[in-house]
């Protein structure tokens, strides 16, 4: 593997590291405090908010006027001070601002690390996956030190301190990362209005759609999982690492099956298995027995993530201008991301409480919600999506 590579890699590392630390055991810690299921949700929602926000000013600002890796350094510096800050508090209203910063300086930097690896990379198709899936052991690197720490020394808010030193240390790494200047090229100083454009093709448009209600049931995942496997008896001090089967099954999927499958399938197959992967998993989240199985179907996420959310960024690379690539890396950032995660957010801890009663959580009524949403939106891939163009030879996604 060259520098480059490394380098890119090890971004990856740190930069969902820094979510992995806090976001599959937050409810867990959330509800230690008391917060009702729809104060969590209120929580939830500010960094999928910030997602819908915050990339087009830092996209546009990538684009068109500031080195990319400088901007990650002044944006994740902020973030992990917000996190030690959360950490101090136990008080919802203080969670809520503290969370705000940190979703608004963090937001960004998922979008415009794509586009520092999109830029610097000869060939996306042969090399984004293997880059990214250095992200997908971050997270679950995050999740073993975190139980490591639990079993040895528990501190209270351990998770939101982890999250601020990976976010410091990502900062700190970005002075190592190659530089990213500004494309000059672009005709229209506003990159942002030129990635809109993106929606004059149909397919796109449709993949958007259906990427943003996709986008909603993934906060179920998150926000639910980890009571949920509370509920069925697995001990606080081991979900963080049981949910790593969840980013194991990524790296054999990202690594393993996406570089022989997308040459001879093509983008709209795997979009569609990665689409259709996430009813499967809420099915048997649904069942809620036995304890193995509902453990297995966690592996779904690789299949559900790999296929649908990171070819979908390949996808958009393919088909976007160089001089506004982090502008169209911004927008599925806030389609997906923001306005979808948002919204998903507040339907799961809206359905959470809908579905509780006597402090009892039906947790079967609760998953079938993204079970029903999930298969209409793999009928509806199925029906209205059609393939632009396809990868050639199996050598443009075998690693170098």
């Amino acid at each position: 593997m060259s520098g480059l590579r490394w380098r890119l890699s090890a971004m990856m590392f740190l930069e969902y590291a820094v979510w992995g630390a806090w976001s599959v055991v937050l409810a867990s810690y959330l509800a230690e405090l008391k917060f009702t299921g729809n104060q969590v949700g209120v929580i939830f929602s500010i960094l999928p908010l910030a997602c819908a926000v915050m990339p087009i000013p830092f996209g546009q600002l990538a684009d068109r006027y500031f080195s990319t890796e400088r901007l990650l350094f002044v944006l994740l510096l902020v973030s992990g001070i917000s996190m030690f800050l959360m950490a101090q508090t136990t008080n919802y209203g203080q969670i809520v601002l503290w969370m705000s910063l940190f979703s608004i300086a963090y937001a960004p930097t998922l979008a415009l690390t794509n586009s520092i690896c999109f830029r610097n990379m000869q060939a996306s198709e042969k090399e984004f996956g293997y880059v990214r899936v250095f992200g997908t052991i971050g997270w679950i690197a995050a999740g073993l030190v975190l139980a490591g720490w639990r079993g040895l020394a528990p501190v209270k808010a351990d998770l939101l301190y982890l999250a601020g030193v990976f976010s410091i240390l990502l900062a700190l790494f970005s002075f190592f990362l190659p530089h990213t200047p500004p494309k000059r090229e672009g005709t229209n100083p506003f990159a942002f209005l030129e990635a809109l454009r993106l929606f004059k093709n149909p397919n796109f448009t449709v993949f958007m759609i259906i990427s943003f209600v996709v986008g909603t049931e993934l906060e179920f995942y998150y926000m639910l999982t980890s009571p949920f496997l509370n509920h069925l008896g697995v001990p606080d001090a081991t979900i963080p690492a049981v949910m790593t089967i969840a980013q194991i099954a990524e790296i054999v999927v990202m690594a393993g099956l996406l570089p022989i499958m997308l040459p001879k399938m093509g983008a709209r197959k795997l979009l569609a298995i990665g689409v259709i992967a996430w009813p499967l998993r809420y099915a048997i989240f649904a069942v809620g027995h036995p304890l193995w199985l509902i453990e297995a179907a966690l592996s779904l996420h690789g299949i559900c993530y790999v296929f649908f959310f990171v070819v979908g960024f390949i996808y958009v690379d393919q088909i976007a201008p160089v001089d506004i690539k982090a502008s169209a890396q911004s927008l599925i950032a806030i389609v997906v991301l923001g306005f979808g995660r948002f919204l998903g957010s507040r339907l799961a801890g809206i359905t959470q409480d809908w579905f509780t009663s006597d402090g009892i959580i039906h947790w079967q009524q609760v998953f079938l919600v993204p079970c029903v949403l999930t298969v209409l939106c793999a009928v509806a891939f199925l029906l209205f999506f059609r393939e632009e163009r396809k990868i050639k030879s199996a050598s443009e996604v075998q690693p170098a």
